[in-house]
């Protein structure tokens, strides 16, 4: 069962942004992308307070660099429909599992991001949790 409301729209608009931002870490790595962006919207708190839809998450400004650079024009395939559902149902896997922020950065993996600690790696990207109650959201289970 979805763990946010969407609809068949919005499942291709959270498959979008798994293909512009991380294509290229594969599967795995797409869906932990889904991970932080369901977590953006449950979690309200933070960056991402009164964020309630898959549309409001991926447009928030200066959120995801593909949008921002123009590389989110790519068509959905099934393939990242199938992980933006899994996602959108609730399944999180660790380092993104309670994760809001993640990035590539040149090297390695800095210790914080926006205040928040490094959480884990996977292949190119590095993903940060929130720590204290002012984001208790993002851990609670569905």
């Amino acid at each position: 069962m979805a763990v946010v409301k969407t609809t068949q729209t919005d499942i291709d608009l959270l498959a979008r942004l798994l293909r512009a931002e991380g294509e290229g870490e594969g599967q795995q790595g797409m869906l932990l992308i889904g991970n932080v962006g369901i977590n953006r919207i449950r979690a309200n708190c933070s960056d991402f307070k009164g964020l309630r839809t898959v549309p409001q998450m991926i447009y928030q400004p200066h959120a995801f660099e593909a949008v921002q650079k123009g590389y989110f024009y790519q068509k959905p395939r099934e393939r990242e429909r199938r992980l933006a559902r899994r996602a959108v149902n609730g399944e999180r896997i660790w380092p993104a599992k309670y994760a809001l922020w993640y990035f590539r950065p040149p090297g390695d993996c800095p210790a914080t991001w926006y205040n928040q600690p490094h959480v884990g790696r996977y292949k190119l990207h590095c993903f940060y949790q929130p720590t204290g109650a002012e984001c208790e959201n993002v851990y609670n289970t569905y």
